[in-house]
């Protein structure tokens, strides 16, 4: 009868072959892991905006929603009734908001159409970055 197997050298070999690819594809994922984020976040406050437009043409009342940088926060709120609707935490989530170029409010009339037009700039920790537009007729953007 004749056996066949692996010797303990051949095991170690494998090991370590596979670990020093590990080692050379960890910087990769990272960035890959990184660019996802930044996109996956960016679609989520492009549908918060999207979904604060759609408000304000259902329920007929101007919607704002206030960019709080400090507590990482886009709060969603009804302008005439002063209610809040809710609130998108990205904190996080590894990402970091600059001001909108027209200030920390984007306000949505009950036509649809935005206050004002403004760019929103969206940066991971890792130095990835998104764009997102809001244009003057209300149509969100990404770039």
């Amino acid at each position: 009868m004749k056996q066949e197997g692996k010797t303990l050298t051949e095991l170690i070999m494998v090991v370590a072959i596979m670990g020093m690819l590990a080692t050379m594809a960890a910087p990769n994922y990272s960035v890959f892991n990184s660019r996802s984020q930044i996109r996956s976040t960016t679609e989520e406050i492009a549908s918060e905006l999207r979904l604060a437009r759609q408000l304000a043409m259902t329920y007929r009342d101007r919607v704002r929603i206030v960019v709080d940088m400090d507590q990482q926060v886009l709060a969603t709120q009804f302008v005439n009734t002063g209610t809040a609707h809710h609130a998108y935490h990205y904190g996080g989530k590894g990402i970091v908001i600059e001001e909108p170029s027209a200030g920390p409010e984007i306000l949505f009339h009950p036509s649809g159409r935005s206050a004002s037009a403004t760019t929103i700039q969206i940066h991971s920790l890792e130095g990835q970055t998104q764009q997102l537009t809001v244009s003057i007729t209300g149509r969100i953007s990404l770039l």
